[in-house]
Order: structure tokens, then sequence, then C-alpha cells
């Protein structure tokens, strides 16, 4: 292969994710407008109305304190709906088998639709933050922590909402998981509180939570140290672990071709 030619590979890739940008930005009105929405209401609700009432969190104003799990919530349900209803929908219309056929590598088409998905994901967190700036001033501590706990964020959920669709035999199959587990356990990850306020055992049981240890390191992008409930470097240990984990658990689903080729 010269040097003018492209990598067919390479090319395959920006090829998937300029489909799945495509696909966000044709549907915006599904996509970007709704989470704006409801995370204005979050912060009108909970951060200034009930905030008001509950004074620091932390340390920091209750405003200051639920910006970062608000913008990783908005992040990881985003990246994941985004990679689940897309790839199902290739699935579903049986196009997939074209990608499935061609000869690309695995991980080319499990990173296209995941490179699709963190972009919704990044595109909705700013969003979110920028709504977050009509109620409170953002403050970035530590950029390099900020971003890189986004995007690990974004790509362990579109892994997951990628085996949560590859299983999914109807559409009501990529409901079944945002509702009775990716929501409980957002809702459980010290969004809107520090775990130092439960008991012991429910304080022992949160630290089985992965989104809990996202959402600690995100706050401790924008806050700094005093807001965070474990160390920076545990958090990063279990969002690498999980992206490891999930990808190969990814690419071994599509070498098997488990809910692809019956």
């Amino acid at each position: 292969m010269s040097a003018a030619t492209p990598n067919p590979n390479w090319t395959a890739f920006r090829t998937i994710i300029r489909r799945e940008v495509a696909r966000i930005v044709r549907i915006w009105g599904q996509t970007l407008v709704p989470p704006a929405i409801t995370m204005t209401l979050y912060f009108l609700i909970f951060g200034k109305l009930i905030g008001s009432k509950i004074g620091d969190m932390g340390g920091f104003s209750y405003m200051d304190f639920i910006v970062p799990g608000l913008v990783m919530m908005s992040v990881i349900q985003n990246a994941y709906g985004n990679i689940s209803s897309s790839f199902f929908g290739a699935k579903f219309g049986r196009h997939i088998e074209e990608l499935l056929v061609a000869p690309l590598p695995n991980w080319v088409i499990l990173g296209g639709y995941v490179g699709g998905a963190v972009l919704r994901g990044f595109m909705v967190g700013a969003i979110v933050l920028a709504v977050a700036m009509l109620f409170t001033k953002v403050r970035v501590h530590d950029w390099a922590v900020t971003v890189s706990t986004v995007l690990l964020g974004a790509v362990i959920f579109s892994l997951a909402g990628f085996v949560n669709a590859v299983y999914a035999k109807k559409f009501d199959d990529i409901a079944i998981i945002p509702t009775f587990i990716l929501t409980p356990l957002t809702y459980l990850g010290g969004v809107f509180y520090s775990v130092k306020l439960l008991p012991d055992w429910a304080e022992a049981a949160t630290h089985a939570n992965p989104i809990f240890y996202m959402v600690n390191a995100f706050r401790y992008g924008l806050l700094g140290t005093g807001a965070t409930d474990v160390p920076l470097w545990s958090a990063y240990a279990v969002m690498l672990g999980a992206v490891i984990a999930l990808t190969w658990l990814g690419l071994w689903l599509l070498q098997r071709g488990v809910g692809l080729r019956s």
C-alpha cells in the first residue's frame, strides 16, 4: 500500500462515526434537546429550590455539588442510549450484515459505533455544562481529570450499550437495562449527595457502584479534592478496568457473532 493510498480500516472507522454523528444531528430534537430540558428542571428544582434549604454539601454550595453528577449522568445515559438504539436498529434493519461480511476487523466496527456514542456524550455534556452556567459559576479545577473522566465514562457505557444491543431481540429489550439497572445505579451513585451521609452498610454498598467512581472523579475535576469521597487513583482503576473488560467482551461477541448471525 503506497503512502498516498488511504487505509481502508481508517476510512471505514471514520465513515461509521460520520454516519452516527449525522444521525445524532438529524434527529437533534430527540438526541440533544431533551437532556437540556431535563437538566434545566433538575438544576431548578434540586439546585435552586431544594438546594437553598439544604445548604452546603462537602464544603460547597449544593448547586455546585450536584453539577458534576448531573453532567456525568447525562453523558452516561446518552452514550449508552445512542449505541444501544443505533446498533440494535442496524440489527433490526439487517444492514449490520453488510459490515459483518466486509473485510473489516471487529475493532473497526466496535470502535466506530463507540466513537459515535462518545461524541454524543460529549455533545450532551457540553450542553448540560452550558445550562449549569445559567445557575452557578462553573469552574474547572483540573482539565485533564475532567476531560479524561468524561471520555472514560462515555466509553464504558457506550460499550455496555453495545453489549445490550447485541443481546437484545426486540426494541423493548434495549429499555430494560436503562430502566431497571442504569437509572438506579445513577441515582445511587452520589449524584445528589455525599455517601458520607449514608449509614455504614449503605456507604460500603455504594462502593460497588461503578458510576459512583465516575461521578467522584469528575467532581474532583471540577471542584477539587474536598468534593470527593474516594481517592482519585481508585476511580481511575475502576474506570480503566471496566474499559478493558467491556472492550474484550464486545470484540468477543462480534467474533462469535452472538445475536448477529442467528
